[in-house]
């Protein structure tokens, strides 16, 4: 869904619905207005026309409970993050992100200015956290608000399990209309940011990023084991190259690629293909054994 911004560029607010236990998020789109300054500057920068800057995030929280390790106030531990939906390295349009927790917390206004932008702790009670976003100054100077509904608890009727941590993520795309010039220069080659050309005016440069094919990176490493039942692993990684390719919650983040739903598609089309496949067999089969009673019937007993 894209949202058209009002004038000034004041980000419309971030809206996703619920998503609860292990649960595909909501997917939306919104547009970021250039904030039309380069990084220390205060001058207008020229516009790149005809092109879309889009990039894919998500964003929510994983919780494990502590099980035999729980207490009163400490049941569960948990991260909350915002990450790139490929898990590449958001640094290149993320300057920082606030996370404003429960007033209860000890310093419950944390600030992450290093991917990725995540941080964990312990407790035992829900709330509302608000994540703000804010952008490096040459690709806009409004921040964006998000608020995500911190889950601990599993599904109704489900037992808190410490191998099975309740996950609660939502899927959005940042857009950005007519990127400054030195904003689209800067991350147009970046794995985390994908080029869309909407015009005709859209320079060479941008064709030829929007039709670049996606490159895997290289060396990429395995998924890592899941966590082990007695919940010691960290929860946030080591800050490393700033992706979260390698991260240890990387077991239990959602997809939300477009080539994971047309594989799951195209999963699900050979499974109805081999069921019709089946029926039609035992279609025949019947219709044959129906043909063979029909020919007994007219040719009546035979006589010895």
């Amino acid at each position: 869904m894209e949202v058209a911004e009002p004038a000034g560029g004041i980000p419309v607010g971030w809206t996703s619905g619920p998503v609860g236990g292990v649960a595909v998020g909501t997917k939306k789109k919104k547009k970021q207005q250039d904030g039309g300054r380069e990084e220390g500057h205060h001058l207008p920068q020229k516009r790149v026309k005809d092109v879309e800057l889009v990039v894919p995030i998500a964003y929510g929280t994983i919780s494990f409970w502590l099980g035999k390790r729980a207490t009163e106030t400490k049941a569960y531990q948990w991260a909350v993050y915002v990450r790139a939906a490929n898990n590449e390295d958001l640094s290149a349009v993320i300057k920082k992100v606030v996370f404003s927790l429960h007033p209860s917390f000890e310093n419950p206004t944390r600030v992450v200015d290093k991917s990725p932008f995540e941080l964990s702790e312990c407790g035992w009670g829900e709330f509302e956290i608000t994540l703000t976003i804010h952008f490096h100054s040459d690709a806009t100077d409004r921040p964006a608000e998000l608020t995500h509904h911190l889950k601990l608890y599993p599904e109704a009727e489900a037992a808190p399990n410490p191998k099975r941590p309740v996950v609660s993520e939502h899927y959005d795309e940042v857009v950005f209309p007519d990127p400054g010039e030195a904003f689209f220069e800067r991350v147009k080659d970046s794995p985390a940011v994908t080029v869309s050309v909407t015009g005709d005016g859209a320079p060479p440069s941008a064709i030829e990023a929007a039709t670049r094919p996606q490159i895997e990176r290289a060396g990429t490493p395995p998924v890592p084991d899941a966590c082990p039942a007695d919940g010691t692993l960290a929860m946030v990684a080591g800050k490393g190259d700033g992706s979260t390719l390698n991260h240890p919650l990387r077991p239990f983040y959602l997809k939300h690629s477009d080539a994971s739903e047309l594989r799951k598609l195209a999963e699900a089309k050979e499974q109805v293909a081999a069921r019709m496949e089946k029926l039609e067999n035992a279609v025949v089969a019947v219709e044959e054994e129906i043909a063979q009673l029909r020919s007994q019937l007219v040719d009546g007993p035979v006589s010895v």
